[in-house]
């Protein structure tokens, strides 16, 4: 019996369902065949503060489209999935959603705290991971990882032992962000930046040799004045000429 064509296409009618079939029969499932080249592909894993983004759709579509090219070709292609548990920006989530509560993490206590943190996980994580799926996306879910997982924790501590002991990572001094109130160094994407209006301060060097030549120095903060007593300029331009190996005092 003929089956009349929707004049207007439903994915919700369709994409499911394909997609259904493909993760039950198994074809985004990779296994070590030495017959075959292995491709691989690890899925930069999304933090779990939240939803995926347009940024998230494009990078995975590009990912999948490498992904189902290679395994088209003969190729053992695995594309890896997983999610990112990122701790400091996931915190403040919590945080926020707890003070709504009236509450605060000294309230609840470190494991009541870590009980909350694995719901977050299970509800933005599995959320994620849905959005994934909705994309159409061709990974291996049996081998879906969390960066907090067993495994991977492991592996994060045992790899940072052996650079340490290497020489390879160290404490060093550093300009870093630091969150007063988190009492930690947070990345620059987690900077609220903001304008203050500001000005410029005039210092005034007497140059040796010249009683009555003054050099202006301005500095958009204020400096100490006997950190400058050299400086550099182009001998090129009339403006310049005069002052091209000059010295000047510290007033």
């Amino acid at each position: 019996m003929a089956k009349e064509l929707e004049k207007v296409y439903s994915p919700g009618e369709v994409e499911q369902r394909l997609y259904d079939f493909w993760v039950k029969e198994g074809y985004f499932h990779a296994q070590a065949d030495p017959q075959k080249t292995p491709y691989t592909i690890v899925m930069p894993p999304p933090n779990i503060t939240g939803q995926l983004h347009m940024g998230h759709a494009m990078d995975c579509t590009l990912q999948d489209i490498l992904t189902r090219w290679r395994r088209m070709q003969g190729y053992s292609a695995l594309w890896l999935p997983g999610t990112d548990h990122a701790s400091i920006a996931t915190e403040a989530k919590i945080v926020a959603a707890m003070a709504e509560e009236g509450l605060t993490k000294e309230d609840l206590g470190r494991e009541a705290f870590l009980e909350r943190a694995w719901d977050w996980k299970n509800e933005y994580g599995g959320r994620i991971v849905n959005q994934l799926k909705k994309l159409g996306s061709s990974c291996d879910w049996d081998r879906e990882r969390f960066t907090l997982d067993e495994g991977c924790n492991r592996a994060v501590v045992e790899v940072f032992n052996r650079l340490y002991e290497k020489g390879l990572i160290y404490r060093g001094e550093r300009i870093i962000n630091w969150c007063p109130h988190c009492l930690t160094s947070i990345s620059d994407a987690e900077v609220e930046y903001e304008d203050q209006a500001g000005h410029f301060w005039h210092i005034r060097y007497p140059v040796v040799g010249r009683r009555a030549s003054i050099w202006r120095w301005q500095p958009p903060g204020p400096r100490p004045c006997w950190g400058i007593p050299p400086w550099r300029c182009t001998p090129t331009t009339s403006a310049t000429a005069t002052w091209w190996a000059g010295r000047c005092c510290c007033p």
